[in-house]
């Protein structure tokens, strides 16, 4: 399922919402950390990127494993953990984003970039 995303702001809570409805099979605790990494993501994409932007989730591995994809427009501004170009105190979102997920990367498609992250039912922890 995918969303294109308006140019102006984040449609956060629309995006939560949409989350919530389509993945009905995952525990609270795991759809909670889901919410949290696609919120970050998406704002990334808003702060860091231009658009047109877009969000993607699938469930891969049987059902097991949702995947979150977004999408934007600026495929040489590649994100790093700890690291903001928005100043000081910001910068963190990433290395939430690397505890959280089963596993997270980024691909540079051209003319657009897509930042993904995956999330397994069966508890499959990152990699330290």
């Amino acid at each position: 399922m995918s969303h294109e995303l308006p140019d102006e702001t984040p449609p956060l809570v629309h995006i939560r919402r949409w989350l919530r409805a389509t993945l009905t099979k995952f525990p609270d605790d795991l759809l909670g950390d889901v919410l949290l990494v696609c919120t970050e993501l998406v704002s990334n994409a808003y702060d860091h990127a231009s658009g047109p932007r877009d969000v993607r989730v699938a469930l891969t591995g049987g059902g097991r494993v949702v995947r979150v994809e977004v999408d934007d427009s600026s495929p040489h501004a590649l994100p790093a953990p700890g690291r903001s170009t928005a100043g000081s105190f910001r910068g963190r979102g990433l290395v939430l984003v690397e505890r959280m997920a089963s596993r997270w990367g980024v691909l540079s498609r051209g003319d657009h970039k897509t930042v993904w992250a995956e999330f397994s039912l069966d508890g499959a922890a990152h990699p330290a």
